[in-house]
């Protein structure tokens, strides 16, 4: 019996020899996770090469090793969140984890959720060009009604097809480099499983560790983290990770009043609300208002605001019998953050107010208000009638009214009107084309009694920027893929202007020409921080009863509302964030907007902040490439932008939390 159990013994130590010389260790998870990091890195790299021209104006001014450190601690979060199921199970120190089919459960699961972790940063890499920051988790809601994103990724696949190839390759890696892992305890004694539990508590200590960012900080790292390691907002994108913003920002509660002044002291400061003046132009009472917002139409595509041709001869000839703003900014970066802006004057803070809890809201807006003293409103948007949350908030803001693909497509079948088609104008993509949607337009527009106020958001100069078949040989290429685009949009208002002059209502119109966000840029100093947001704003009268001529005084899109209110001679109070620029004093002028960090714009100057502090000012007249931070030598004007601009913040966060964003 002894002598058996002896060789028994002898037969089982060997095989418990050659199993643990043989067998995944802990070491193999280190070496999985260290190949994780190469790749995230790798991500970054393509990252900035290929959207190299965005950063290449500041680049001498970045600290690459501040760069280098700060993605050090975003890619450490995004891999712990993304991999600690799979390290726990990995680690998990029971008998039944050293089977094989556990772990290939784990490695698979290892390689799914990193291949798509990849493959999140590859595509943010050209998606961050349009929205100008790494996406959240509002994507998600965003497009959630939208039905061209196969066809619009298939083209983008194409058109970059070398990013696939590094992801194809990246994935390869993943799948060859792995290694299996886990602990090897070979005989499960007390002290074994003792120390693997040991082992286990410990790695998921520094598991959160890594998703808190570190242990000095009282709390986790969040995504406005990444302005400490850099000099302008749009240059957190190169520190971030797709899959870290889209984690972090999933369920987030997007307000949060800061509380910087007593309530008392915030109305001193700045008050929304808005009461009627003696010198409104009451002789433009009772005058229609069309607003057209451009889609993607920066003003670096323009030959007026520019020295050089451009490629909207038509708007530049407009633009010479309009009262036009040399300095005039978008207050967000997406389609979606538009429509607030231009026609209800909230502008875009943190997330896109369409995709927040608060567009539940009573809201005002140019539509509302218009219809108290007798107005019917309008409006027109040429994409599929869910695209967007347009629909649903042009109903919240007062249109009477809405127009989308489907009224288009069921007014062609029922006309004979031989210039409308259906979706035989579809552009394939996004909507119908913007010359015969405009001119629909122009048609029910002409079935409106006066006074009206109408909007309309175009789609054609979207994203892959599609053109009719007659065009795409008389249309020139420029030097972008979206000049094409921008060339058919201001032709296709060349046409609606002509129409439009023939009807009755015509000279009776103000019209409003601006743009909802910029888009691909050549020049550097249309991709700094506030470059990228440099928008037309154009008020065209006819009768040239509004001032013409080129105004030096900053616009933005929240003041378009409270402008037309004043020129129309509203005589009733309202909210709106924005001002009156004709009968605001040039030196009260100012712009907000908010990416990733607060900016505020007044006096030629630039302040940067973060929710807390300041970060940066700049001089814009001297310095527009935002390259010389001035902080901590003007403060008694730092002081002054500061306190307006927590104000702003202040006030909105409090109306919209509180549902006071309309007089009672």
């Amino acid at each position: 019996m002894n002598r058996q159990s002896k060789q028994y013994n002898h037969i089982f130590n060997k095989q418990t020899e050659n199993t643990t010389s043989k067998a995944p260790s802990i070491y193999h998870l280190v070496s999985n996770i260290l190949l994780l990091y190469g790749l995230y890195l790798l991500c970054r790299v393509i990252f900035l090469v290929e959207n190299w021209n965005l950063y290449a104006s500041g680049w001498n001014n970045i600290s690459i090793w501040n760069l280098f450190v700060g993605g050090l601690r975003f890619d450490t979060a995004a891999i712990c969140y993304t991999n600690l199921l799979y390290i726990l199970l990995a680690l998990l120190p029971l008998p039944f984890t050293q089977k094989k089919w556990w772990q290939n459960m784990c490695k698979y699961l290892f390689l799914i959720t990193n291949s798509i972790a990849i493959c999140l940063n590859l595509i943010d890499t050209v998606y961050s060009q349009y929205s100008g920051r790494r996406t959240t988790s509002s994507f998600f809601q965003e497009f959630s009604n939208e039905h061209n994103l196969g066809g619009i990724f298939g083209i983008e696949l194409l058109n970059h097809w070398y990013l696939a190839l590094a992801g194809a390759a990246m994935i390869a890696l993943l799948w060859w480099l792995y290694r299996d892992c886990r602990i090897n305890i070979t005989r499960w004694s007390f002290r074994q499983i003792g120390l693997g539990l040991l082992l286990y508590l410990c790695t998921g200590m520094l598991m959160i560790v890594g998703i808190r960012g570190g242990v000095s900080y009282h709390r986790p790292i969040a995504i406005t983290t990444a302005g400490r390691y850099v000099n302008q907002p749009s240059e957190t994108n190169i520190v971030l990770n797709t899959p870290f913003t889209l984690i972090r920002t999933i369920g987030k509660i997007s307000f949060h009043n800061p509380e910087y002044f007593s309530t008392s002291t915030l109305d001193s400061i700045y008050n929304p609300i808005h009461y009627p003046t003696n010198t409104c132009l009451h002789s433009c009472q009772s005058k229609n208002v069309v607003v057209i917002i451009l889609e993607s139409f920066g003003m670096e595509y323009f030959g007026a605001y520019n020295n050089y041709k451009g490629y909207t001869p038509f708007l530049d000839s407009l633009i010479q019998h309009s009262l036009t703003f040399q300095h005039s900014y978008g207050n967000g970066r997406k389609s979606i953050d538009a429509m607030p802006s231009v026609l209800s004057s909230i502008p875009m803070f943190i997330e896109p107010y369409i995709l927040t809890s608060s567009s539940l809201n009573d809201i005002s807006g140019l539509a509302n208000e218009l219809a108290h003293i007798g107005y019917r409103t309008a409006f027109f948007h040429g994409a599929d009638n869910g695209s967007m949350g347009f629909l649903e908030f042009s109903k919240s803001t007062g249109f009477e009214y809405y127009y989308g693909m489907n009224e288009y497509c069921h007014q062609s079948a029922i006309t004979n009107q031989k210039r409308f088609h259906g979706m035989d104008d579809f552009d394939g993509e996004w909507g119908i084309f913007d010359e015969p949607f405009l001119q629909y337009m122009s048609c029910m527009i002409d079935t409106l009694p006066q006074p009206f106020m109408a909007s309309v958001f175009t789609a054609t100069s979207h994203h892959p920027f599609p053109l009719p078949d007659q065009y795409k040989k008389t249309i020139p290429e420029g030097t972008l893929p979206i000049h094409r685009g921008i060339q058919y949009t201001d032709h296709a208002l060349r046409s609606f202007f002509a129409s439009a002059s023939k009807q009755p209502w015509f000279n009776n119109t103000i019209f409003v020409i601006t743009a909802d966000h910029t888009n691909q840029s050549e020049y550097p100093q249309y991709t700094t921080s506030v470059g990228s947001l440099l928008v037309p704003i154009i008020f065209y009268d006819p009768t040239g009863t509004l001032p013409i001529g080129m105004s030096n005084i900053i616009a933005q899109q929240i003041d378009i509302m409270p402008t037309l209110l004043g020129i129309l001679g509203y005589n009733k109070p309202y909210i709106a964030f924005g001002k009156d620029l004709l009968n605001t004093p040039p030196e009260q002028c100012w712009a907000i907007n908010y990416n990733g960090m607060y900016q505020y714009l007044w006096d030629n100057y630039l302040l940067q902040f973060d929710g807390t502090k300041p970060i940066a000012l700049y001089n814009l007249h001297d310095d527009p490439l935002q390259q010389h931070n001035l902080l901590g030598t003007q403060p008694e004007k730092e002081q002054s932008m500061v306190q307006h601009l927590k104000a702003i913040v202040q006030s909105y966060m409090q109306r919209m939390i509180e549902n006071k964003l309309t007089i009672e």
